[in-house]
């Protein structure tokens, strides 16, 4: 794990004496909200309907369990005792007064974290896979990388003050597990020719109002050139991006508006006109960010575990969340276990303090003292030892953290909707909480295998809804909420948006429709057939008609 040094110790620092002095002067009268805003964004500070929320940052969804038991410590004292994880890996916190927020970001301090660019027209907190550094399938370890890109990026004095928010998103291996084409800009690590650490980029990818996915830029760009090429990107699109209207600020809208062709010209003559050695990345520098996530001390153990095994055998509950919550790992003996933070009924990505505890000491005793934050708003621990894989279970299944629905119908994405956000038109978190009810059974959630329901609260996007297999979008009707349902979308190697199916419905009829397109889902697919590659193969028709023909008989 990457610890700070003193330059990363020294900008937080003065950040956050910076910051007591301005939330000072607001508490005292002596800025008012307008003049307060943009400098609580550049630290993470939002203004909710109820509150102030914070956001922190959990660069690559690393984190150890001294962090975890001090973001405890912060839910207990300033908060409600809970927190929120979100698909960017951060975490939230949904209730903090405002003159509490010097004293949170003091104890972040203390176990090297911060709220630096989780907010603001800045590059934000950059993501990876979950399982990076676990995965058999990855060329290398993408976080050194992830590392490499928060040190140039963080407080970059020319990208501080973008058109809008930039978001960047690295994997290493074929199948995507980051949903890098949602993204401003998507890299996925590969050989070029010379057989030398490259990376593919993508770029326009984002979410919101005007959906796109990002497009290929480039094949092949040098390791060492990595950091030239993001720079040319970003200088392009900080030149020529709208300003004039925050709805087509991103890049996203200018790469579809120029084409990627003449993006792809425009990026290539920054990038000739950059002095390149001086953004060349040193080798003894990579060097030192890749000994930071050099692999644990793995003992030499066999690739099964006759404990485990038979502890499978003797416990159906036990066996049930192995198939559903437990990874293979690239190192013979050990498993990545993935802890989901969606119990039936639950609101998806909350944990509470006792939680947070219980998983940091988790982490200490089975997991090399390491925990991850995963773009499903779920966590994982990703180095445990098959033997102790019956022990693990147990302490999570006590503390109401075994849910076994990874990547099942009901380990749904939700932004926290109207109950919290200013901008949101609908609530998320009942509709997630009335989906996870009625298709609570796990039986059934195993027939049906993998289904990805994101929803979102308004047209931001937040929880993905655009590339859900079924997502569910709330909108404003003349003041009353509905929810409109969208199938065939996927945030994968196979990205795709999705297609809206028909009318919004009512709150209380998504929960009964969607119930009943994946009901037609089971009596129409073909064997082996997975419920997106059933709609992709017979379009969204059948299941349309099995959301509405029974709300429009009865109409």
């Amino acid at each position: 794990m990457y610890r700070y040094d003193e330059f990363d110790a020294a900008i937080v620092r003065e950040r956050i004496a910076e910051f007591s002095d301005q939330v000072a002067r607001r508490v005292s009268g002596a800025l008012s909200e307008d003049e307060f805003k943009p400098l609580r964004l550049m630290n993470g500070v939002y203004l909710q309907l109820h509150a102030y929320m914070l956001r922190v940052a959990i660069p690559y969804g690393v984190l150890g369990s001294r962090q975890m038991r001090q973001l405890a410590h912060i839910a207990r004292r300033y908060d409600r005792g809970y927190g929120h994880f979100t698909t960017r890996t951060n975490i939230q916190f949904n209730w903090p007064a405002l003159a509490d927020m010097p004293a949170i970001l003091t104890d972040l301090a203390e176990v090297e974290m911060h709220a630096i660019q989780t907010s603001g027209n800045c590059v934000r907190n950059v993501t990876t896979d979950v399982f990076a550094g676990c995965a058999a399938d990855e060329i290398e370890d993408p976080r050194p990388w992830c590392e490499l890109i928060r040190q140039w990026s963080t407080l970059h004095p020319e990208f501080s003050f973008l058109p809008r928010k930039f978001k960047i998103a690295v994997i290493a291996s074929e199948a995507d597990r980051a949903a890098i084409r949602t993204h401003d800009v998507g890299l996925q690590l590969v050989r070029d020719a010379d057989s030398e650490t490259a990376f593919r980029v993508f770029v326009g990818g984002g979410q919101g109002r005007l959906p796109h996915l990002a497009q290929e830029i480039a094949p092949a760009v040098k390791g060492q050139d990595l950091l030239a090429y993001l720079t040319a990107i970003l200088r392009a699109w900080n030149l020529l991006g709208r300003r004039d209207n925050i709805h087509k600020a991103r890049i996203k809208i200018l790469v579809a508006a120029m084409g990627i062709e003449a993006f792809r010209a425009e990026v290539e003559r920054h990038f000739a006109a950059l002095r390149r050695e001086d953004l060349r990345v040193p080798e003894a520098e990579l060097a030192r960010i890749r000994a930071a996530f050099a692999p644990p001390p793995f003992a030499d153990l066999p690739a099964t575990s006759a404990a485990f095994e038979a502890a499978k055998g003797a416990n159906s509950h036990l066996a049930r969340f192995a198939r559903r919550n437990v990874r293979p790992h690239r190192q013979p003996g050990y498993a990545s276990v993935i802890i989901s933070l969606k119990p039936p009924g639950g609101v998806p990505g909350d944990i509470t303090a006792a939680q947070m505890e219980v998983v940091a000491d988790l982490a200490e005793r089975f997991s090399f003292d390491e925990v991850r934050a995963a773009y499903e708003q779920n966590l994982v621990l990703p180095h445990v030892r098959l033997d102790d894989l019956p022990e693990v279970w147990r302490a999570l299944a006590a503390a109401g953290l075994a849910t076994p629905n990874a990547d099942l119908v009901t380990d749904i994405i939700a932004c926290p909707g109207l109950d919290y956000c200013s901008l949101a038109n609908a609530r998320s978190i009942p509709v997630a909480q009335a989906l996870s009810a009625a298709l609570a059974d796990p039986d059934l959630q195993e027939r049906l295998g993998p289904v990805r329901v994101n929803i979102s609260g308004c047209i931001n996007a937040c929880g993905h809804h655009h590339v859900g297999h079924i997502g569910v979008l709330g909108v404003d009707r003349k003041g009353e909420e509905y929810y409109q349902i969208t199938l065939g979308g996927s945030p994968d190697e196979t990205a795709a948006l999705g297609e809206i199916v028909g009318r919004s419905l009512a709150a209380d009829e998504v929960a009964p429709a969607v119930s009943r397109a994946l009901e037609r889902y089971l009596e129409v697919r073909a064997e082996g057939e997975t419920f997106l590659a059933a709609v992709r193969r017979l379009g969204v028709g059948p299941f349309r008609e099995a959301i509405y023909g029974a709300l429009d008989a009865v109409a």
